[in-house]
């Protein structure tokens, strides 16, 4: 099962409003999803909340973010810390 980290769309019409999931590759965008671990508002001045530890352990089990999550988690600065979690472990 390849599990990805994507967007999953809230909100009406021309107010969008994203919801941050773990979910199964195969499943619709809206469809079901494993975990919810943030969410994204791009009109209210791009409010992002991404929790990281949750994050962290799905990236570690193999979850593969989507190009714009991915971007997110770097504003976050998740990545950096699954990067250097990673070369830690391989230091070890």
């Amino acid at each position: 099962m390849a599990v990805k980290i994507r967007m999953r769309r809230m909100g009406s019409k021309k107010r969008p409003f994203y919801r941050i999931v773990v979910a199964d590759s195969r499943s619709p965008r809206d469809g079901r999803f494993i975990q919810e671990i943030g969410y994204y508002n791009p009109l209210r001045s791009e409010q992002i909340k991404i929790d990281a530890e949750a994050a962290l352990d799905w990236l570690s089990k193999g979850a593969q973010p989507s190009d714009t999550v991915r971007n997110l988690m770097q504003k976050q600065g998740i990545m950096k810390q699954f990067h250097e979690a990673k070369l830690a472990k391989k230091a070890k």
